[in-house]
């Protein structure tokens, strides 16, 4: 597994017949191998820009990241993405949309398979390979998703709103997949929400992202992912020291949302 480096990472957007928009401001981070970091902030404030620089889809204006010392040009392999929509191939069934990476690797058909129907079992889909996209519910989507993005073995995987368009009770369960999957593989993954209780219970490392321009504006290392898997969901999100932290970084995203409405001067 490799360490994640980002330095004094810039993003300006240049606007045809407007002013640039500066989405991003001197983001410098490093992520050791394994953890799992969750990016939270109200619109605005580059989550997704960060995201869609350490995956390769933008070059930064200014700055650098490296994965494992080897600055990151464009995408690779290395790093997987899960998106909010699970982006799969609606016209292959589940087991292709698996075995897509692989082939494309120019794995064997016996290999291909064999990590097929493993990635099938882990993501909780055994005996669904067969089946068309379509029918599949969200969250079975998105374990498929899950399971297309692990199948090219990646350092890290990089998701932007995975479970946003997920039923509570859907979410939940697909949070307590990510959290087996993580501690079950030992890879590093970042996770764009806009759940404070999402970023809280998943994230060992969460990073309050604020507006105009975006920027690194809280760090916190958190116990609560790491107690994920042992204690009830229900159970850790109600203990006292959650519900604190919880109400901390509602009031610091509270106060950025008045001050881009323009009310904080007025209370």
């Amino acid at each position: 597994m490799k360490d994640l480096s980002v330095k004094n990472v810039e993003m300006v957007y240049q606007v045809p017949k407007g002013e640039p928009v500066h989405a991003l401001h001197d983001v410098s981070f490093d992520l050791t191998a394994g953890r799992l970091l969750t990016l939270l902030g109200p619109s605005g404030c580059g989550k997704t820009t960060l995201l869609n620089i350490l995956a390769g889809f933008l070059a930064p204006t200014a700055g650098e990241v490296t994965l494992g010392g080897d600055i990151i040009t464009g995408p690779g392999q290395e790093r997987g993405m899960v998106f909010q929509q699970g982006a799969l191939f609606e016209w292959l069934s589940v087991e292709k949309n698996i075995a897509f990476g692989p082939k494309m690797n120019r794995h064997s058909k016996t290999e291909t398979k064999d990590k097929v129907e493993e990635l099938l079992d882990v993501v909780g889909l055994a005996g669904f390979g067969d089946r068309q996209v379509y029918e599949l519910s969200g969250g079975m989507q998105q374990r498929v998703a899950l399971a297309r993005c692990l199948a090219n073995d990646p350092d890290v995987i990089l998701m932007d709103e995975p479970l946003g368009a997920l039923d509570a009770l859907t979410r939940e369960k697909m949070q307590g997949l990510i959290l087996k999957l993580w501690k079950e593989t030992g890879k590093s993954i970042i996770l764009v929400t806009h759940s404070v209780e999402e970023a809280l219970y998943l994230g060992d490392r969460l990073f309050v992202m604020a507006p105009r321009p975006g920027r690194i504006e809280c760090d916190y290392e958190l116990p609560f992912a790491e107690n994920g898997l042992e204690v009830e969901p229900r159970e850790l999100k109600a203990a006292p020291e959650f519900g604190e932290k919880r109400e901390e970084i509602l009031s610091i995203i509270w106060e950025m949302e008045e001050e881009i409405m323009g009310r904080g001067e007025a209370i």
